[in-house]
């Protein structure tokens, strides 16, 4: 066997220790403890609109995509010292440095078709009058939820909207 053979299993042995894979950037084995001693997963926005999303949590990692929307929310499914693993409301998954994510709630209006407008309701109660009608990939600041809905506003609205319709906020989830 040669030296170089033996330095690599070397390497492999004692990241299977650590619990990492060189080059990978991912835990061997993924768990709910956070570095951060947050809950994983939750829910987060993009603190700028240029936020590099890497392969892995390094800048050694290539960067796969960048974001150019501040406000979107993402998904926090894993945390490596100070990066973030998210998902975003499409699926796409990345690791982001964690100063590039702000705790302030947003959330995507999601319908089943594009052309569908979800209504925005005055109340928390589909009888009330509907104040909007909003497209599918709204982005919305999320004020509060209780009970399957949530208060949200945006550029030239605020409202009502059943909790369902939104892609950053679990179901029944209280958002106070």
């Amino acid at each position: 066997m040669g030296l170089g053979l033996r330095r690599l299993r070397a390497v492999m042995a004692v990241a299977a220790m650590l619990g990492t894979i060189p080059g990978s950037g991912h835990a061997a084995k993924d768990s709910a403890a956070a570095t951060s001693g947050l809950p994983i997963p939750r829910y987060v926005s993009l603190k700028s609109d240029h936020v590099n999303v890497r392969a892995g949590p390094t800048k050694d990692n290539d960067v796969a995509w960048v974001y150019t929307r501040s406000g979107l929310p993402v998904e926090i499914t894993a945390e490596f010292e100070n990066w973030r693993r998210v998902r975003d409301s499409e699926g796409s998954e990345g690791w982001v440095y964690h100063s590039m994510l702000s705790g302030r709630r947003t959330a995507v209006i999601t319908m089943k078709s594009k052309e569908e407008l979800a209504p925005l309701y005055d109340r928390p109660d589909s009888q009330s009058a509907v104040a909007a009608k909003l497209q599918a990939g709204v982005v919305a600041q999320v004020k509060k939820c209780s009970n399957g809905w949530c208060r949200i506003t945006g550029n030239g609205f605020d409202g009502f909207i059943e909790q369902q319709r939104l892609w950053g906020v679990y179901a029944d989830e209280k958002v106070e």
